[in-house]
């Protein structure tokens, strides 16, 4: 009996000790994973803080001038109205220049909020219009419905698949491409492209040698998934090419219905 006793406490020793040694070993992985966790969070919130800092440059030190000077410009065409009509009309002349400034100045600040060609095309158009030129061929496609997608994850997938396709007319002009959108619980979005792949060094993720031009954007576009939760996957393709694997959650029902994309007629009213 004691021998039994003796054995089973090796046993739970051994069983003990393998426990903590393997505790142990996932512990610089868990921690290695907090740290890329806090980094992404860290260069997310930095970048909407300075996306937060333009806008308000812009309207603070942009719009805001040009509207007072408008105001001011209108308040002299009325007082020259009523006292020398003649010299009316270079002061309206003046106040039209300046409405089509401030005008212009609101349509740039709309447009980078959310890019006009998800509202005018849809997303799927937008990356065809988007894509027109960028190589030798380029077939988009969806499978699923693209109506309905929440507004954030079409944002992001707009804009990783335009980074993407910008990066195959920058470095490989000569090939073709594809883009091709899926939608079940997620939203997937594959570009690759048949060009020279990423260089050497910028495989895996490592930092490419210094004679080595990087490919821009890779980390915006892991960025631009990781705000709404989504993954990002830049690789070489086996035979040449570039790949790009993004998946989006979609979130509840209720999400995608939070944007309504304005019609036509609204936009030109």
């Amino acid at each position: 009996m004691r021998a039994v006793l003796a054995r089973a406490a090796v046993l739970a020793g051994a069983f003990t000790a393998g426990a903590v040694a393997a505790r142990a070993a996932t512990i610089p992985h868990l921690r290695r994973l907090t740290a890329d966790l806090q980094r992404s969070r860290e260069r997310i919130l930095a970048s909407r803080e300075e996306e937060r800092r333009r806008l308000r440059h812009d309207l603070h030190d942009g719009l805001g001038p040009t509207l007072a000077s408008l105001a001011m410009s209108l308040d002299a065409a009325r007082i020259t109205l009523a006292c020398e009509p003649e010299r009316t009309d270079p002061l309206l002349a003046d106040v039209r220049n300046k409405l089509a400034t401030a005008v212009g100045e609101i349509r740039d600040l709309a447009h980078g909020l959310r890019p006009p060609a998800l509202d005018d095309l849809g997303l799927v158009a937008a990356i065809e219009s988007f894509a027109d030129g960028c190589c030798e061929r380029v077939d988009v496609r969806f499978d699923g419905e693209p109506a309905g997608l929440p507004a954030a994850v079409e944002v992001a997938a707009y804009r990783i698949a335009q980074e993407a396709l910008t990066n195959v007319r920058l470095h490989a002009p000569a090939s073709c491409a594809s883009v091709r959108l899926k939608r079940d619980t997620e939203l997937h979005l594959v570009v690759a492209d048949s060009g020279p792949g990423l260089p050497d060094g910028a495989r895996g993720g490592h930092r490419p040698a210094a004679s080595v031009p990087p490919r821009r954007g890779l980390a915006a576009m892991k960025e631009w998934a990781a705000e709404v939760g989504g993954s990002c996957v830049i690789t070489s393709r086996n035979g040449g090419g570039t790949l790009v694997a993004v998946k989006l959650p979609l979130g509840t029902p209720g999400n995608a219905a939070g944007y309504h994309r304005p019609s036509v007629e609204r936009r030109r009213a």
